[in-house]
């Protein structure tokens, strides 16, 4: 096997993606910048380049690029449309290639691979929105989420306590599309952890202050989670987490840098259930960001950790 030649930073131009236009562009601009900001320290010629519908295939053709640093986020982004986009103008890329990211965005699509591959998963269906609005579509507690989103966004967790199905949704039309994914809620720990190349970081148990879970507040507000880093369970389990992050990395294809996140229930008196719950491809890598924690609990600082990515990046991935 021939050893990729590594980069020279200061003869490297990078052009970090950020921005967009999906739900997510936001948080995108946040890891864009921090990634900018990182790769500039490590000596690559970083240019940040705002995402438009309109003028990215001549940004990115006038300014030929060596790599492109995809940090977008959400449709258009992370689904492989901005990966298809680098293959047909021939601009290596971080992250996971087209079908990888495609299949990875789909939830219920990434499912039917997570359950060939054995890894356990939610039950869940999808169902018209109309429906899902109408009337309960499983017994609760149960969670309704967009079949095509990340970072929580549109996610509602249906209880006895909320008196009826989530009628709100009808009014997300936008964000949910025709059909919602209707999932089994799992209660107990949130538990997430990385895969860097084919290797498994540390594990996090994110402990949300305010809602009680990981919603899109706890993720991206200064405190408004904390991260036990390695998480304390029971080493098994701990073990299986990892294990189950490569096998979902591996059964998607993906490339560079993923996040699986996980669910734990180890009430007292019942047997601890773990259950995978999605693979991130384009994780957040902004100041509150999980992947940056792992990393460098594992030794890489977030240069080292870019400068790994933009060294990894290449084309049909």
């Amino acid at each position: 096997m021939i050893e990729k030649k590594r980069l020279i930073p200061d003869q490297t131009t990078v052009a970090v993606l950020m921005g967009g236009w999906s739900a997510e562009r936001n948080v995108s601009l946040a890891s864009g910048e921090a990634c900018y900001g990182a790769l500039r320290r490590a000596g690559f010629n970083a240019i940040m380049v705002d995402v438009k519908r309109e003028t990215i295939s001549s940004v990115l053709l006038d300014m030929k690029p060596d790599v492109a640093f995809n940090a977008l986020h959400g449709k258009w982004g992370e689904d492989g449309c901005a990966a298809a986009l680098l293959e047909t103008l021939g601009i290596p890329y971080t992250h996971s290639g087209v079908r990888a990211s495609a299949v990875a965005m789909h939830k219920e699509m990434s499912k039917v691979l997570f359950r060939a591959a054995g890894i356990p998963i939610a039950e869940s269906k999808l169902v018209p929105i109309e429906d899902a609005a109408a009337d309960h579509a499983m017994p609760v507690p149960y969670v309704v989420k967009p079949v095509a989103e990340g970072s929580s966004v549109g996610v509602h967790i249906v209880t006895e306590a909320k008196n009826g199905p989530p009628k709100m949704i009808l009014e997300q039309r936008e964000l949910f599309g025709e059909r919602v994914m209707v999932e089994r809620f799992v209660p107990g720990r949130e538990l997430t952890c990385a895969i860097m190349g084919d290797v498994a970081l540390g594990v996090i148990d994110i402990v949300s202050k305010a809602s009680g879970w990981y919603d899109y507040q706890s993720k991206y507000a200064p405190g408004g989670s904390q991260h036990i880093l390695p998480a304390d369970i029971p080493m098994d389990i701990y073990r299986k987490v990892q294990m189950y992050a490569i096998m979902a990395h591996q059964a998607l294809g993906c490339r560079g840098v993923s996040r699986s996140d996980f669910r734990l229930d180890d009430a007292p008196g019942k047997e601890p259930e773990l259950i995978l719950l999605e693979t991130n491809t384009q994780p957040g890598m902004t100041g509150t960001s999980l992947v940056p924690e792992m990393a460098a609990h594992a030794g890489h600082s977030f240069e080292e950790l870019v400068t790994w990515m933009v060294n990894d990046a290449s084309l049909d991935r």
